[in-house]
């Protein structure tokens, strides 16, 4: 299972709202959509082949939607978010 960093894919808005970056919600249900399950599989691959080249921006990036997709999967966002 990737670590996750402090910094979460949710973005507060203010106290009773937060919605989660645009960009990663959109590839995470692009990935749920073309690989189901294995989702989260398919963004950790990406996200290792960007770690292995020191792209640290790019394995943030991915480690969202992986989270993102995990959370998803549990129920703890919305399938639209």
């Amino acid at each position: 299972m990737p670590t996750r960093h402090a910094k979460s894919v949710w973005m507060a808005i203010d106290e009773d709202t937060t919605q989660t970056n645009p960009d990663v919600a959109q590839t995470a249900r692009t990935l749920i959509g073309q690989y189901g399950d294995d989702a989260a599989v398919i963004a950790t691959l990406r996200a290792a082949e960007l770690a292995s080249t020191g792209n640290v921006e790019g394995l943030f990036f991915w480690d969202s939607v992986i989270e993102l997709i995990e959370d998803m999967a549990e129920g703890k966002a919305p399938q639209d978010a």
